[in-house]
């Protein structure tokens, strides 16, 4: 992958991760079920992590 396309898919994950933040609030203030998206945003995070790597890695090239 090269930078634009990695700068573009972490753009995404976080608006997703944003997003799903933002259901788990509203979930939580009906006093819901928010399990199923705490593991969505424990994911996201993973993949967040990895792209950030991935896109320092082709810094250091």
């Amino acid at each position: 992958m090269n930078k634009e396309t990695l700068d573009y898919k972490i753009a995404d994950v976080k608006a997703e991760f944003v997003r799903l933040q933002d259901d788990m609030e509203k979930l939580d203030s009906v006093n819901g079920n928010s399990g199923p998206i705490e593991k969505q945003l424990d994911r996201l995070q993973d993949e967040l992590k990895a792209l950030y790597q991935q896109r320092l890695d082709l810094d250091e090239e």
